[in-house]
């Protein structure tokens, strides 16, 4: 990947973690999925553009039962790879790392996967996520059922900010064609 591609990714990413979900009377964010124990809601992502080999996913994850259970993976066909990731802030730049160990969802608690925290990164796109389109993801738990979602691809809307700030050296892209 060259250095403009590096830089265009890191920009469309930042831009797309750091966005506000918008506010929609569509049945798809009130839609949920629930299977034993683990809910999910309101399932999203961003449009992204061509050329653009990353995206995002958001979710809300509740834990019904009695016992912590753990996102450790998940995939989609629409990504050659998905990997959870949590976004942070470390001595005023932000940091993206992957969760080597999952992400736990303690029993009786939801975790949110949103903007400037907890995400799915869907990595390896073979063409750009469109506005409107359901975007497949089998998410992968220990103490519970794996599930099937689909993500909606909702509009941006988010308001543009400093950039150069944003740390991505944390990433792992070894695995991405370049």
């Amino acid at each position: 990947m060259n250095r403009f591609n590096v830089f265009t990714t890191a920009l469309l990413l930042s831009c797309t973690t750091l966005a506000t979900p918008p506010v929609l009377a569509s049945s798809h964010q009130s839609h949920n999925h629930e299977h034993g124990r683990v809910q999910i809601d309101n399932p999203w992502s961003r449009p992204t553009p061509p050329g653009t080999p990353m995206g995002v996913g958001y979710l809300n994850i509740t834990n019904n039962g009695g016992q912590d259970v753990t996102l450790v993976g998940a995939e989609s066909p629409r990504a050659g790879h998905v990997s959870i990731h949590e976004t942070s802030m470390h001595d005023g730049v932000m940091r993206m790392q992957p969760l080597q160990d999952g992400l736990a969802i303690p029993a009786g608690k939801t975790v949110e996967l949103k903007p400037r925290s907890y995400h799915l990164m869907l990595e390896q796109l073979p063409k750009p996520l469109l506005e409107g389109e359901m975007i497949p993801v089998r998410l992968d738990f220990e103490g519970a059922e794996d599930m099937d979602i689909e993500l909606m691809v909702q509009p941006l809307d988010g308001m543009p900010m400093d950039h150069s700030k944003m740390d991505h050296s944390d990433m792992d892209h070894s695995d991405m064609d370049h």
